[in-house]
């Protein structure tokens, strides 16, 4: 029988080659296969004098000399038994059960400030001024008055020590004190609220006279005037604590009004102010500000020191101040957080409480 002719690729004429065997000619698939690298000389020179050259150089490509045996073949890999894999040897490696010793943190240092130390001349309060105008005397009788004022400072410290709890900052030891209009007793409870908390053992108290177009704090005590809280807002080099007054009350400071001035609110509304009041009670927590204000409807700083304080005490006069004032009156401190209402002039208690009197009763 004649032989078929075929192609250089082995396939009989005629019979078209497979995509592998047209793609293995396009690309060349032998190329990719890595050759060894020849041997040096001297190396080769050895291995074909002790005849074993051929199996050195020797590659699959290469014809098999005659005479050699076959080299058996080695075994599929499918031929070996493979183990089943189970789903845990797919699970990661189990992390090391020792803990590792996490590095010392140093401590950051608390910042410390200095306390401020008010310093200034102690000038002596003009008791009889106090009794002429109804107001609280210093080492004077228990009365009714006194009494009252008792229990409002009552409301005002533990309020100041929950918000110190709740990180309200200097604020916290601030109370304003305002009405809606002039004449319902703000400056007599905010001196008689001062005088009642400076007779406190652990606490003392600084009595700031905010007022600046009436200033009536001094001459009610009868201090003499000085530079105050206006000058430590326009003089950026005066340190406010330079102008607060001693007095022979332990426990009580004063802090004058200072310069009248047409724009005592805009400097009530720039950024020193927050500096300014901050020093008054910089590293002293057992101090308490109270601010005198001028009524709310009548002048702009109540409003815009209602936003520096933590307490804000609206005095409303019994039989005069009316709802629609009062109103509006808390409207423009709403920048404090904790508004409250003290009622002045009653001539009656709703329960019909009497303060003062037990100290005077006699069995």
């Amino acid at each position: 029988m004649a032989d078929t002719p075929t192609d250089p690729s082995g396939k009989p004429e005629g019979e078209s080659p497979s995509l592998i065997e047209r793609a293995a000619r396009r690309f060349d698939f032998g190329s990719f296969i890595a050759r060894p690298d020849p041997l040096p000389a001297d190396v080769a020179a050895k291995a074909a004098a002790s005849g074993k050259a051929r199996r050195i150089v020797r590659n699959d490509n290469a014809a098999k000399p005659a005479g050699e045996p076959e080299p058996a073949a080695a075994p599929p890999a499918s031929a070996a038994p493979q183990p089943r894999r189970r789903a845990s040897d797919f699970a990661p490696a189990p992390a090391d059960p020792t803990p590792v010793a996490a590095a010392p943190v140093e401590p950051v240092p608390e910042v410390v400030e200095e306390p401020v130390v008010f310093s200034g001349t102690r000038h002596p309060i003009d008791r009889d001024r106090l009794a002429e105008h109804g107001l609280i005397v210093p080492e004077g009788a228990v009365t009714a008055l006194l009494e009252e004022f008792r229990i409002v400072k009552r409301q005002v410290l533990p309020q100041a020590a929950e918000l110190r709890r709740k990180k309200a900052g200097p604020a916290a030891q601030r109370v304003l004190i305002s009405s809606p209009h002039p004449g319902e007793g703000k400056t007599y409870c905010a001196l008689n609220l001062a005088l009642s908390i400076a007779a406190e053992k652990e606490s003392e108290v600084l009595l700031v006279d905010a007022d600046f177009a009436k200033p009536s704090v001094l001459s009610m005590l009868g201090l003499p005037g000085g530079r105050g809280l206006m000058d430590a807002l326009m003089d950026e080099t005066l340190d406010v604590a330079d102008c607060v007054l001693g007095t022979d009350v332990p426990g009580l400071w004063v802090l004058p009004a200072g310069e009248d001035t047409n724009t005592d609110s805009e400097y009530l509304s720039s950024s020193r102010t927050k500096r300014v009041l901050d020093r008054l009670t910089q590293g002293a927590p057992q101090r308490i500000v109270i601010f005198d204000s001028p009524p709310a409807l009548a002048a702009s700083p109540a409003a815009e020191l209602a936003k520096h304080v933590g307490q804000a005490i609206v005095i409303v006069r019994a039989d005069r101040t009316g709802q629609g004032a009062l109103d509006d009156a808390i409207k423009l401190l709403d920048g404090c957080p904790n508004v409250q209402l003290l009622l002045n002039g009653a001539q009656f208690s709703p329960s019909g409480r009497r303060f003062g009197s037990y100290y005077g009763y006699k069995d």
